[in-house]
């Protein structure tokens, strides 16, 4: 008789340097396609995993979350232990959990919080080059802290993302928090919100390092995000420094 198929929640870190994201693709390897593919080994079949997002090349995740349905005799710890041993060490799943059907790792999130780590150091931090951008020239936090005040609440984030032709519903969307919190020479931006557009956690981050910098005023932040529209006044922040912090449910 044929095991039914079961849904399984995955957690995944990952230290996304090597990868060209979290989603499988055709120009890299990524971090989907690599667990996939040690599924399908566990399980004797090919498996489909379902992200709660992307996170773009060089992009770290201490929380991942993704769900996938397949048919197995292993029990969630069994699974945990064997999927671990076919994947190199810059990937661990370090939660396995058999979780109802209607449970999609996407479309049943609330919200996500996203990091990002800049080392402030006047000389690099060697052993943080790969999760930190240095930024050495001086930062005006309160400066930065009020910028930040602006971008809580509920906006139109066209501004403050990337290729607004990649928005398929609503630029929309809500931040709950954001905060700018400077450690010894280590500044992490926190930013939760309801979603995030493409690129969008990096562009707040280079918006508010602009500010701090003194290259952007938080009236003229104020104008770009009442003007709904993306200008090169809005730089990216490198991909290095952002985490996928969590996922909430």
């Amino acid at each position: 008789m044929r095991m039914p198929s079961s849904n399984y929640r995955f957690i995944i870190a990952y230290d996304g340097t090597a990868y060209a994201g979290w989603q499988r693709q055709s120009n890299g390897i990524s971090v989907q396609q690599l667990i996939e593919d040690a599924l399908a080994k566990i399980v004797g079949a090919p498996v489909r995993m379902h992200g709660s997002g992307r996170t773009d090349a060089g992009v770290h995740a201490r929380a991942q979350v993704a769900h996938a349905i397949f048919t197995t005799r292993h029990p969630p710890a069994t699974l945990l232990r064997a999927v671990n041993a076919y994947l190199p060490d810059d990937i661990c799943v370090t939660a396995v959990k058999q979780v109802p059907a209607k449970f999609h790792a996407r479309f049943s999130a609330k919200g996500k919080e996203y990091r990002y780590q800049i080392d402030t150091g006047a000389l690099v931090d060697i052993f943080m080059r790969r999760y930190a951008w240095h930024h050495p020239r001086p930062l005006d936090l309160p400066a930065m802290r009020r910028a930040a005040k602006l971008i809580i609440g509920r906006h139109d984030f066209t501004a403050l993302s990337a290729n607004p032709m990649r928005v398929i519903d609503s630029p929309v969307r809500t931040v709950t928090k954001l905060t700018v919190i400077r450690r010894g020479q280590l500044l992490t931006i926190t930013v939760s919100a309801n979603g995030f557009l493409y690129k969008m956690v990096r562009s707040i981050t280079g918006a508010l390092v602009k500010v701090g910098e003194g290259r952007l005023t938080v009236a003229q932040l104020r104008e770009l995000i009442a003007g709904k529209r993306r200008t090169a006044l809005v730089e990216t922040a490198p991909a290095r420094g952002l985490f996928l912090w969590r996922v909430r449910y």
